[in-house]
């Protein structure tokens, strides 16, 4: 029973446990000071460390949004949505709904070794929870890494005036988190800069059609939302979109 509610924990508690090393570096001692709150130098019991990582989903919201693939597939479906031409179709319980399962299939690979070095051999008692943190934040500084441009990481880096890195695994928490979102939200601008494109078109060729015949009352949106539809369905757009967006996190 044990084993059970461990692994049914594991997602989400390795997904807020591995922003702890973020805090760690921002406040120097608080791993020492969280193992010894006790006030006796020894480490904290099971329900202790229970209760401190889920004390940590409160800020699983925040983990999804800014460190995971989430924040690129809800902007580019939102944009896809307005391209369409559509206010609240599909609504945004929806929108959130895909984007997160789509997030889900593009950590997979992160959260299946999450699970493998550190969520496993924390529920068998082979590693502490500081070394069992300490893993979960390596695989997903790891895919963090791997999506953020050098310019933006330079950028954050001289901000904050860091030494030069040698490596990659070097990068700090505290620089990483910010140029991640700032390279994901430069990409999924550019993602639906090109998805409104052929949309503009079509909005352009009505709007021509509709001045030439004098129809300058009517709204070309309305005659247009029809043909942007049926392209739409016509190129299997969601499977389109969708496929798409899976693709752009292997380069």
């Amino acid at each position: 029973m044990r084993k059970r509610v461990i692994a049914a924990l594991a997602i989400g508690l390795a997904l807020a446990a591995a922003a702890s090393p973020a805090f760690a570096q921002s406040a120097p001692g608080l791993d020492k000071a969280l193992t010894t709150i006790a006030g006796d130098g020894k480490p904290l019991s099971l329900s202790l460390q229970v209760l401190l990582l889920m004390s940590l989903l409160t800020v699983l919201p925040s983990l999804i949004l800014m460190m995971t693939s989430f924040t690129r597939i809800i902007i580019v479906l939102s944009i896809l949505r307005q391209a369409l031409g559509l206010q609240q179709t599909p609504p945004n319980q929806v929108l959130v709904g895909l984007s997160l399962f789509l997030s889900m299939f593009v950590m997979q690979p992160v959260l299946t070794q999450i699970n493998k070095t550190a969520v496993e051999p924390y529920g068998r008692s082979e590693v502490t929870l500081e070394e069992g943190i300490t893993r979960a934040g390596t695989a997903l500084h790891g895919f963090m890494v791997k999506q953020t441009r050098k310019s933006d990481l330079s950028m954050f880096a001289n901000i904050a005036k860091a030494p030069k890195f040698e490596k990659s695994a070097d990068v700090p928490f505290s620089i990483l988190l910010p140029a991640f979102v700032t390279s994901e939200l430069k990409t999924a601008f550019q993602i639906g800069f090109l998805i409104f494109l052929p949309f503009l078109v079509i909005d352009l060729i009505v709007a021509s059609a509709l001045m030439s015949l004098g129809m300058m009352m009517l709204s070309p949106s309305i005659i247009s939302m029809p043909f942007k539809l049926l392209l739409f369905v016509l190129v299997d757009g969601w499977a389109l979109t969708m496929g798409s967006l899976a693709s752009s996190f292997n380069g």
